[in-house]
């Protein structure tokens, strides 16, 4: 499968538990660390959820 780079491009301070939760299981920690994440229908479901907070490229 294809794998894409998903970057924290905001700060989750004031953001819902779910939110929260859901970059950490990206494996987000910090402001504009980025991971490389199979393009799997699963990630890119978590992606859309907190879509505000990330930016997304084809790697």
């Amino acid at each position: 499968m294809a794998k894409v780079k998903i970057t924290q491009i905001k700060s989750v301070i004031d953001r819902p538990k779910k939110q929260k939760a859901t970059i950490a299981a990206l494996g987000l920690k910090r402001m504009h660390q980025t991971v490389e994440r199979e393009n799997t229908p699963v990630v890119m479901g978590m992606v859309k959820a907190v879509s505000h907070l990330v930016k997304v490229e084809e790697a």
